[in-house]
C-alpha cells in the first residue's frame, strides 16, 4: 500500500550507563514507514517510546544502528546538518504545545518555515492557510495565553506542516486535552489524510491508535504488530 519509504530505523539500540551498570532501553529495532501512513506506537509507561521518537526525529543519536529520514541517513550528518534536514523534512508535536509565550499564532506557524529561508510574505501565507484548514484564522494574532488547550495543539500541528515534511512525529498529542477536545483536535487531523506526509504517533490512546494505518507495540526493547 506504502510503496515509497520516508522513514526507517535499522538494528536501533540504545543504551545508556548510569556507571555501574548499563540500561538497554531499545534494542535491534527495526521499523519502516511509507509516505502518507498513519503509523501508532503503543506501550506501557517507560517502555521507551519518546526516546523511539526522539531518535528517529534525530534530537538524539542511536548507540548502535541506523535512522534515514527521506533518503538521508541521520546519524552520519553533523549537528547543523542534522538541524537543518529535521526543519525540511521532519515536523514535530509532544505533549506540551511548547509554543513561545511572545509568539502569535501566525508567527508560531511561520518559524520553521523562515528558519528554512522562506520569505516572510510566503512564510505567512503559507501559515494563514494551514491556520484556516485547522479552523483557526480567526486566532491567528492572538498569543498562547489567549489559546484554549486544543487551540494551542492546533496550532502545533499547523506548525509541524508548515514545511511540507516526509513524516510528523507525534509524542502524546491530545495527552493533556480532555476527551471532548481531544476528539477534536483528532477529527481536524483527519484532514490531512490526504498528504503524502507519513504520521507516526505514539500514544496511550485506543481511540487515536485504531485510527491509524497500522498499530505497533514497544516491549522489551523491540517493535511487534
Amino acid at each position: 500500500m506504502f510503496e515509497q519509504s520516508v522513514l526507517s530505523a535499522v538494528k536501533l539500540t540504545k543504551t545508556y550507563s548510569d556507571g555501574q551498570r548499563t540500561i538497554t532501553v531499545l534494542e535491534d529495532l527495526d521499523l519502516e514507514v511509507g509516505a502518507g501512513e498513519w503509523l501508532a506506537i503503543v506501550g506501557a509507561s517507560g517502555a521507551g517510546k519518546s526516546t523511539l521518537l526522539n531518535l528517529l526525529g534525530g534530537l538524539d543519536v542511536p548507540t548502535v544502528g541506523e535512522v534515514e529520514v527521506a533518503g538521508k541517513a541521520m546519524p552520519g550528518l553533523s549537528e547543523l546538518e542534522r538541524t537543518h534536514w529535521r526543519n525540511q523534512r521532519l515536523g514535530f508535536v509532544f505533549q506540551m504545545h511548547h509554543l513561545l509565550a511572545e509568539f502569535t499564532a501566525l508567527e508560531s506557524v511561520a518559524m520553521p518555515a523562515r528558519i528554512g529561508g522562506m520569505t516572510k510574505a510566503a512564510a505567512e501565507a503559507r501559515a494563514i492557510d494551514l491556520l484556516d484548514q485547522l479552523g483557526l484564522s480567526h486566532r491567528a494574532t492572538h498569543r498562547p495565553a489567549a489559546l484554549s488547550g486544543g487551540e494551542r495543539q492546533r496550532v502545533a500541528i499547523a506548525r509541524a506542516l508548515i514545511n511540507q515534511p516526509a513524516c510528523v512525529l507525534m509524542d502524546e498529542p491530545t495527552g493533556n486535552l480532555d476527551p471532548q477536545t481531544a476528539e477534536q483536535v483528532l477529527t481536524i487531523m483527519t484532514a490531512f489524510r490526504s498528504l503524502d506526509t507519513a504520521f507516526v504517533v505514539v500514544t496511550h490512546d485506543s481511540d487515536i491508535a485504531a485510527r491509524m494505518d497500522r498499530q505497533l507495540t514497544l516491549a522489551d526493547g523491540r517493535l511487534s504488530a
